[in-house]
């Protein structure tokens, strides 16, 4: 018989009485490979605040988004714009809520009126000087109110019907 050829089984020898045994063949395991994280995406219409609409792809579920600021009504994206340049827009109520909280001192019609009361007292000595400003406190406290007192003049029922929820 003719003789045989190598087996595919590695030949293991031994090396010294003492010696494991010792496969010739290296061994190797393989590497986990990980898959890349993909999210899933949604389709979402997006309107704009003119009603502009367009489709856009994103990991928000989602279905419609209604912008409120964007590139069509933002200072930012049109600095040009004399619209969107108004300093008083209170869309959100912030500017109230912060006059209810402050006062009216932040106002640029007060800080002009502040000024010109300023340049006529550049001859005035610092005790007459805050005499002024305090006149100015309270001048500015009367007006308030006389304001007050005007705005709810008109809130008032005409001819002495009783307003909503009267009793």
């Amino acid at each position: 018989m003719p003789p045989t050829l190598a087996s595919p089984v590695p030949v293991v020898r031994r090396l010294g009485s003492s010696a494991p045994l010792l496969p010739k063949t290296q061994c190797r395991h393989a590497t986990l490979l990980r898959r890349p994280k993909r999210p899933y995406t949604f389709t979402q219409l997006i309107t704009l605040s003119d009603g502009s609409t367009y489709l856009h792809r994103t990991t928000s579920p989602a279905p419609v988004y209604r912008s409120t600021k964007d590139i069509r009504n933002h200072p930012l994206w049109n600095p040009s714009s004399q619209k969107l340049l108004n300093v008083e827009e209170d869309e959100a109520g912030r500017l109230r809520a912060f006059r209810a909280k402050f006062g009216l001192g932040w106002d640029s019609e007060v800080t002009e009126d502040a000024e010109e009361a300023r340049e006529g007292e550049e001859g005035l000595s610092r005790e007459e000087s805050e005499e002024s400003l305090l006149d100015l406190i309270s001048g500015y406290s009367r007006a308030e109110e006389q304001k007050g007192k005007a705005a709810g003049e008109q809130g008032k029922p005409v001819s002495g019907k009783k307003g909503k929820g009267s009793k």
